[in-house]
């Protein structure tokens, strides 16, 4: 009784806000932040008027195809012990100096916001009557996640090097363009197919996952001809890969996702509630997205990647994720040329499925459309988590991208120095 009292206590005092959050009407307040729907196409994903309710039930919406896995938690959660009292954090951006977390949240569709420092939460919050029990759904977040599936697979010799062909372990794809490309280079998202993923509902990705919903990956694969260069040689952001790869990993392991990943991962992190994972008709997880946890559970997660790979409060354990595969993920010194910072996109750099921040330290970073990302620095031992019900897909083209990275910088500054 006494710990349903506190979590209760708790849920109350992070989720109390200044004042209103940003856009509520047009999110959906009036009618108590409704769910969406795929009876009319993707009405969940590009309807604003239910994003917020739609982006924390995403596992339990009806009428889509395909089925719903449970990672179960952990009997022994992480603990993460809190702070009395938040830092004063200041960021700043243009000629705008001194601002605040409260302006941050009065600015931004910040759905939750979370911050740990060397495992102790520093700050959450929550905004639009999301609560620490919601599981937000992280949209290409979960790309990241089945790269450390593959990383895991790989040290358990079930993928028997990163070079090796998607066909090797999917027959299906022989012949296909994806089947003839490596694991490391899809890992890199350079197959080097033509592909284009705008998320306007009328590019190649949305053609594709069509074809994956109808026929399952491997045949979906059959579709994709057409080649802009030669492998490996650029980055070229695409979710067909990832999906390439979880029916790698599926196929690797004999095991769905979910059950590879529950023991190796989300019980090993020490999460506290269960995660859920979307399916296709075939039964494999929609590796490029579609992975749904709570904020908290997320946070645990940096943290252990903030660890390089280990759980601080257990450091007599294995490292859950290999150190060096991880660190060939996320380290920009280690990747080739066309995938570093500057290089792969204006800004960031691209890892093994890791965005990879420009600058000396090492940073790097989990992101999905609409404003979900978890940003890590290792040194620091700092995690961010935010998820977002951004305007757009593209934080790029609101000024979500440019204050989340300022707002990011300024909690890095605190600490130490960018």
């Amino acid at each position: 009784m006494r710990r349903i009292v506190a979590k209760i206590i708790l849920a109350l005092a992070v989720t109390a806000a200044a004042g209103a959050a940003p856009d509520e009407a047009r999110l959906g307040w009036d009618a108590g932040y409704p769910v969406g729907n795929f009876k009319q196409g993707t009405n969940w994903f590009f309807d604003e008027a239910v994003r917020v309710g739609s982006f924390t039930h995403e596992a339990g919406i009806p009428l889509y195809h395909g089925d719903v896995h449970t990672l179960a938690p952990s009997a022994h959660p992480m603990p993460l012990p809190r702070v009395a009292r938040t830092p004063d954090y200041r960021w700043a951006v243009g000629k705008e100096q001194g601002l605040t977390v409260d302006d941050y949240l009065a600015r931004q569709r910040v759905m939750g916001l979370l911050v740990i420092k060397d495992g102790v939460v520093q700050l959450e919050r929550y905004q639009y009557g999301r609560k620490p029990s919601d599981r937000f759904v992280s949209m290409s977040m979960a790309k990241s996640i089945t790269a450390l599936g593959v990383g895991m697979a790989l040290a358990e010799g079930r993928i028997k090097s990163l070079d090796d062909r998607a066909e090797q372990y999917l027959p299906a794809l022989k012949g296909t363009l994806y089947g003839g490309t490596s694991l490391r280079n899809l890992l890199r998202m350079a197959s080097g197919a033509a592909f284009s993923e705008r998320y306007d509902g009328n590019d190649d990705s949305a053609r594709y996952a069509a074809a994956v919903g109808r026929v399952g990956v491997e045949a979906a694969a059959r579709d994709i001809t057409a080649r802009a260069e030669a492998a490996g040689t650029r980055f070229n952001y695409a979710g067909a890969q990832t999906t390439v790869l979880g029916a790698v990993l599926r196929a690797a392991t004999g095991q769905s996702l979910a059950d590879y990943l529950t023991p190796r991962l989300w019980q090993a992190i020490g999460a506290e509630t269960s995660a859920l994972w979307r399916t296709d008709r075939t039964g494999l997880e929609v590796a490029s997205g579609n992975f749904n946890a709570t904020l908290e559970d997320y946070g645990r997660l940096g943290v252990v990647l903030a660890n390089d790979g280990a759980r601080p409060d257990l450091p007599s354990a294995q490292p859950i994720v290999p150190q060096e595969y991880l660190l060939d993920a996320t380290d920009w010194k280690r990747v080739p040329e066309p995938f570093r910072p500057g290089k792969a996109t204006p800004y960031f750099g691209y890892g093994y499925l890791f965005w990879l921040f420009p600058g000396e330290h090492r940073r790097f970073a989990m992101l999905g459309v609409y404003g979900q990302h978890l940003f890590v620095d290792p040194e620091l031992r700092l995690v961010m988590v935010q998820t977002s019900a951004n305007q757009t897909a593209s934080v790029a083209k609101t000024s979500l991208g440019r204050e989340r990275n300022a707002f990011w910088r300024g909690l890095v500054d605190h600490y130490g120095r960018w």
